[in-house]
């Protein structure tokens, strides 16, 4: 079926003959040929895709490889780390003596040994492992998101659902972020962190990103019990439609729907722009409400997750691809400036960062098994880069983006098996070694989207949704 100017036009091939005519001529509306391809193919976007949804878990700061899912306790002793490792259901997986959870389950998950690139940046990482594109700027060269950005996967994603019959229409989002925008946490929250936006491809395919404050600035949600007063997970920028002395009582999200629709039905939405009118359009959904709605799980399902905001946000986004949506990124960001960008020492992977990964990680895992949606729901775990192999006398280590782990499940992935293979020092990978460019194939793929798509940019260009790679098949099943 072909879409132009709101005239539908069919055939068997989806394209008639004299619509090829007008195409290769002059050009219809200054449509070309790929560009009317890469139209009717976001129409068949999603058609036999192995996963419904993606749950991607962007651990921002770069876990490291030697204490997490690739311990070397061969290795000299100044490269080996404090950690142990314990045993699992996976052959050949040398799994952190903290993870002990997920060591129990690992017969649900593969665990990738030799991701690689060579960004060594947190911003550009970041911007790579969500996109597949490595960022237009230099290393260092800066921080925060531009207009120039390549579109994430989860924005091309929501690109091609409203691109479907009746995907305007949708009242959840296609793509959402937990619990805020990369950066919000960190520090005062000035870093807009690239890599999870619509970039040139336009804002209207921004995913749909919650907001969970800290209680100050040294406060980090992510390793303490998080009250339900702070769990409203309301969506960004609708709070000034909200009467202030509704927010400084943090309620949660049904109370703000009720307030929102009041306004809406009073006319006040009139003003605002298309993007903040979708938004709006969101929040007075029911399914958008009770899907956004934590507190409708039982205590003994939260205490599971663990109360901790990881372990809550894991849990949400549970909610919203039960609820329909396609693609749900959860950050575990760096809120007391450090976080995975283990510098300083390990002490915090040890108490901290891996409990609460471990915690919320297998909870999901599992919980996603029992209900039946494992198998149509990719997991992804990983961040945008390891450790340096040589720690400092405290155990912190460097950035290092040249060997790094992924843990990946569900939707026909199989389960058991580690996939590549590091060198001796968990320096470089030895053996099948996987870019961002591969991941982000294989996440198409798996949603039954063409990783070979073509885009049209802001020329009316077609380009490849993503340049090189190819899709990890041997990972399914």
């Amino acid at each position: 079926m072909l879409t132009i100017n709101g005239t539908t036009r069919t055939n068997c091939s989806g394209i008639s003959r004299r619509e090829l005519l007008q195409i290769g001529g002059a050009g219809l509306f200054g449509m070309t040929l790929p560009g009317v391809l890469a139209a009717q193919e976001a129409q068949e976007a999603f058609a036999g895709g192995k996963a419904k949804s993606v749950i991607f878990l962007f651990l921002f700061g770069g876990p490291s490889q030697l204490e997490t899912f690739d311990l070397k306790p061969q290795a000299k002793p100044e490269i080996r780390g404090p950690f142990k490792p314990i045993r699992c259901r996976t052959p050949d997986l040398l799994i952190s003596e903290h993870l002990a959870r997920l060591a129990k389950i690992s017969d649900k998950f593969t665990v990738i040994r030799s991701m690689t690139h060579s960004y060594n940046d947190h911003s550009g990482a970041g911007h790579y492992l969500q996109t597949g594109h490595r960022w237009h700027l230099p290393v260092g060269g800066g921080f925060s998101a531009t207009p120039q950005d390549w579109p994430s996967i989860g924005s091309v994603v929501e690109h091609l659902s409203q691109k479907q019959p009746g995907g305007m229409e949708r009242d959840l989002a296609s793509y959402a972020v937990l619990p805020n925008r990369l950066g919000r946490l960190q520090d005062r929250g000035q870093y807009v962190r690239p890599g999870e936006y619509g970039g040139w491809l336009g804002q209207a395919y921004n995913p749909m990103t919650t907001v969970i404050d800290k209680q100050s600035l040294k406060d980090n949600p992510y390793w303490r019990a998080c009250a339900d007063g702070e769990l409203s997970f309301e969506i960004e920028g609708l709070k000034p439609v909200i009467p202030v002395s509704r927010i400084q009582e943090r309620v949660g999200l049904l109370d703000q729907f009720e307030a929102v629709r009041t306004r809406l039905d009073l006319g006040d939405g009139d003003a605002m722009d298309l993007h903040r009118k979708r938004a709006m359009a969101l929040i007075s959904s029911d399914k958008t409400s009770s899907a956004l709605n934590i507190r409708a799980e039982s205590e003994k399902m939260r205490d599971r997750y663990g109360r901790h905001l990881f372990g809550q946000s894991c849990l949400m986004a549970r909610r919203l691809v039960e609820a329909g949506t396609r693609f749900v990124t959860v950050h575990y960001d760096t809120a007391d400036g450090f976080g995975w960008d283990s510098h300083r020492t390990s002490d915090d992977v040890r108490d901290h960062l891996l409990p609460t990964f471990d915690q919320g990680c297998a909870a999901l895992l599992t919980d996603l098994d029992e209900r039946g949606l494992l198998d149509e729901t990719l997991v992804v775990a990983l961040g945008e880069m390891g450790r340096t192999p040589t720690p400092n006398a405290t155990w912190g280590r460097g950035h290092w983006s040249t060997c790094f782990p992924a843990l990946i499940a569900g939707a026909g992935i199989r389960g058991g098996i580690v996939y590549g293979k590091s060198d001796k020092e968990a320096a470089y990978p030895d053996d099948k070694p996987v870019s961002p460019e591969d991941l982000a194939k294989t996440l198409y793929w798996s949603l039954g989207i063409n990783p070979d798509l073509m885009l049209m940019n802001r020329e009316n260009r077609p380009i490849p949704v993503v340049d090189g790679g190819r899709p990890l098949l041997d990972l399914f099943g």
